[in-house]
């Protein structure tokens, strides 16, 4: 379970990124973070791993303050959190393999890391998700060879291959096009089910956000404004986030039919293979 309290984030020059956000994610499901550009939606996730510092308050993975670690600690404590981020974070230079292999860096040693001599049991780990995220036999190809979608289908399973509590995922649709967009954040609905492993998503996109999330977390300013289901979300509550706005064209009511259908192509491995040369 994740227990956030009053989080803060001041920048040196004043700035106040983050002010007072508490919330809880106790079950596994997909929670969006919207709300417009500088409203402190990547501050918000980069302070959970502490990517970036948080000034003041808790952070709570379980039983273990994030905010408080010393850096050994948190090295520790980072495993439990997979990170996929917007520009896919790839060794463009290495395969694909070698990419998913590097989420297990924290589990082996310096000596083995550097031989690239890692557990037949992380080896058939990888393979099994390249596998479910579509990449089948791309293995060996390099990550600068692949498409926009096809690098974040790799970022997604090397998040995976930490075996982590909690994905943690900033803007994963922001590069892509609409339809590889959708499929992205489908697989994301599907690993979150399969797994049992809660994602946070910061996600510009409201209509995605509706379609694909359990819950939404709208910010403005760095405050929460609203705390919600998909369908709560109404045109009143965009103009709280962003701003007076004609929304009645944004808001896309997500109906679990659409979910379902989406979902149950999803698991299709064939219709897997066809998306991932997205």
């Amino acid at each position: 379970m994740l227990t956030i309290s009053n989080l803060q984030k001041v920048y040196p020059n004043g700035t106040k990124a983050l002010n007072s956000i508490s919330f809880t994610v106790d079950q596994p499901q997909v929670i969006a973070i919207i709300g417009p550009s500088g409203a402190g939606k990547s501050t918000l996730i980069r302070c959970i791993n502490r990517l970036v510092e948080p000034s003041a308050g808790q952070i709570m993975l379980d039983d273990v303050n994030i905010a408080s670690l010393g850096r050994r600690d948190l090295r520790k404590a980072r495993r439990r959190m997979g990170m996929i981020f917007q520009e896919y974070n790839l060794v463009d230079r290495l395969t694909v393999m070698e990419n998913l292999l590097s989420g297990r860096l924290g589990y082996v040693s310096f000596w083995r890391a550097w031989r690239r001599n890692f557990p037949p049991d992380d080896v058939r780990a990888a393979f099994k998700l390249l596998e479910r995220v579509g990449l089948e036999g791309y293995q060996d190809t390099r990550a600068d060879a692949l498409s926009g979608g096809q690098r974040q289908r790799v970022g997604i399973a090397r998040a995976l291959m930490q075996a982590p509590d909690l994905l943690l995922v900033d803007e994963p649709t922001a590069s892509l096009d609409p339809k590889t967009s959708r499929q992205i954040m489908r697989l994301l609905v599907e690993l979150v089910e399969e797994q049992g492993t809660p994602a946070l998503v910061n996600i510009h996109d409201v209509a995605l956000a509706q379609t694909f999330s359990d819950r939404i977390i709208g910010l403005r300013k760095g405050e929460i404004v609203f705390e919600g289901t998909s369908q709560d979300v109404t045109e009143d509550v965009l103009t709280d986030i962003y701003g007076e706005e004609d929304w009645s064209l944004t808001i896309r009511k997500a109906n679990g039919e659409d979910r379902g259908d989406d979902q149950t192509q999803g698991k299709n491995n064939g219709y897997l293979r066809e998306a991932a040369t997205g």
